[in-house]
């Protein structure tokens, strides 16, 4: 506005409108962190669909789950997700913590009997040459030990031999063997699956003077039954196997990282925007045993620290594999002993397809589930609990949870992932790992997230401005249109908008004092909608007529 009007004229001067509308923050932002096959260690990397995340980070490996997690995320409506990969550099000649390590040539070579995956397994030598290929043959007979000259054998003796020799005839399956690579050849007669036989496979392949420099054999199947099967008649190529992650060495401070440096979960503080954390690599680490019980309870208890100090995330915990409800219960109660409103916990693993063996897997599910709640925010709104929901890309369940086990579970803030004969497997629970009744429900713990950080980031041009009455109104103002167009998507209870919410910021709550300290107060109360846990229908007998 000018200073001064002294020429005559007409001056046309913009002036600020009285409303500043609060717009929603987005609730549906996933933060992973995890090893990968390459890509920006302990950098948060922005990732938007799985083609970005393959261009960035690579395919499926082999010893980890961060990318089946991303890619159960895109899978199940995820849209935006923040990358953390774990690791480090190396000296420069590979032997980085978290690099991924290439494998060596190899081939399970299928049985004859046609059925099952095969039991002997050929892998390269380092140094061997490439396209090394396996011939597999019948075995070659033996010819018998020709006579002694001049020899004569008592009548009867020849007859007795033959049947002698019948019953002493070799049954051991056996076969011939054929190793290639360029000029290089090496042929194994007669060898046979069977362990303790002088032709056993791997004590002739891998052993003695006629040990092979090509390849090196290993039985992969354990039951009688598919040793006595030699493997299939033919050319094979051993093929190049998947890449795997290399761990040196590993500690929970890997995950925790430093804010400072921008390394692990401290990477992810300088992310506003982030909504929802997952750590599935942290299930591999502890399988392999690079992390015991009290490293993964000590990262987890971090994951929770974090959001809880940021105020505006929610982690998505994932149970230690391989546990029955009655475990996973104590573990809860007894081990972990987590209390917050920040944190969910789902049981049990679910089960995928695996792009690099092409057999079915057990996955962490928390990517998949944060995939889940980014399709229900964006369907229905983050005031709809993320539950009652399928699970794309889920074949089946580590465990198989029943009805009465749930009821053990589900009290202490286990959400349960269940299989319902013609429904499909559905996430069957909706709670937070919080003990305080108020905070019970997750559904009521992301909204007030959503609603506390919209109200921050919409009201920051009153920062400064004069502490007056014109200030408290334009506040309880905007503050009241957000949180009607809140209600009106049927996140908040109450007949009415009064009933729903209240927005106070008057004389009583800001008084001299508060001024004189440069504050001004503004009180909001929200009832928000719970979610029908327990739909209950009471049934009686009713006889009409009767009074």
């Amino acid at each position: 506005m000018a200073t001064s009007y002294l020429a005559p004229g007409v001056y046309v001067e913009e002036v600020a409108g009285g409303s500043k509308p609060i717009e929603g923050v987005g609730t549906a932002v996933a933060g992973f962190i995890g090893f990968a096959e390459r890509g920006p260690f302990n950098q948060a990397t922005l990732i938007t669909n799985w083609t970005q995340y393959k261009t960035t980070f690579g395919d499926f490996i082999e010893g980890a789950y961060l990318a089946h997690s991303v890619y159960g995320y895109f899978n199940n409506g995820g849209g935006v997700c923040y990358v953390v990969r774990l690791g480090s550099e190396g000296n420069g000649s590979g032997g980085g913590n978290g690099q991924v390590a290439a494998q060596p040539a190899q081939r399970l070579l299928p049985s004859r009997s046609g059925t099952g995956s095969g039991a002997l397994r050929l892998t390269a030598l380092p140094g061997a040459a490439a396209n090394v290929v396996v011939e597999i043959a019948n075995a070659t007979p033996e010819a018998p030990a020709a006579p002694v000259a001049g020899e004569k054998k008592p009548e009867g003796k020849d007859k007795a031999e033959g049947a002698g020799a019948a019953a002493e005839a070799d049954t051991t399956p056996r076969f011939n063997m054929t190793v290639r690579s360029g000029d290089t050849q090496e042929r194994y007669d007669n060898v046979t699956l069977k362990r303790g036989d002088a032709r056993f496979v791997e004590t002739v392949v891998n052993q003695g003077k006629v040990a092979s420099k090509l390849v090196r054999a290993m039985l992969e199947a354990t039951d009688e039954t598919s040793l006595m099967v030699p493997p299939q008649l033919g050319l094979f190529n051993l093929e190049s196997a998947p890449p795997v992650v290399a761990l040196t060495s590993l500690a929970p401070s890997d995950y925790i990282g430093d804010s400072a440096d921008r390394t692990g979960l401290g990477g992810l503080d300088a992310v506003d925007e982030l909504t929802i954390l997952c750590a599935p690599d942290l299930m591999s680490a502890y399988q392999k045993g690079l992390i015991d019980g009290d490293g993964l309870r000590a990262v987890q208890t971090a994951m929770i620290d974090h959001c809880e100090r940021n105020g505006d995330r929610v982690a998505i915990l994932d149970a230690p594999p391989g546990m029955k409800p009655q475990q996973i219960k104590d573990w809860r109660l007894n081990e972990a002993r987590y209390d917050s409103s920040y944190a969910a916990f789902y049981y049990p693993w679910i089960q995928v397809n695996d792009p690099v063996t092409g057999k079915t897997m057990n996955l962490p599910p928390s990517g998949h589930l944060a995939g889940v709640w980014a399709r229900t925010d964006n369907s229905r709104g983050v005031h709809k609990a993320p539950a009652n929901e399928t699970i794309a890309g889920c074949i089946g369940l580590e465990y198989q949870t029943n009805q009465m086990e749930q009821t053990l579970l589900n009290p202490v803030g286990i959400n349960c992932i269940r299989a319902f004969p013609g429904r499909g497997i559905r996430i069957w629970g909706a709670r937070t790992m919080s003990s305080d009744p108020e905070w019970r429900y997750l559904n009521v713990r992301r909204l007030f997230n959503f609603v506390r950080e919209s109200i921050a980031g919409g009201t920051q041009w009153s920062v400064f401005e004069p502490n007056d009455q014109t200030l408290w109104m334009q506040l309880r103002r905007d503050s009241s249109a957000f949180l009607t167009r809140v209600y009106m998507t049927g996140a908040l209870f109450g007949a009415t908008a009064k009933d729903a919410f209240y927005v106070k910021c008057d004389a009583e709550n800001n008084t001299r004092e508060t001024i004189d300290a440069g504050q001004v107060i503004v009180e909001i109360g929200i009832a928000p909608t719970k979610p029908a846990e327990f739909v209950i229908f009471r049934i009686s007998q009713w006889a009409p007529g009767a009074e």
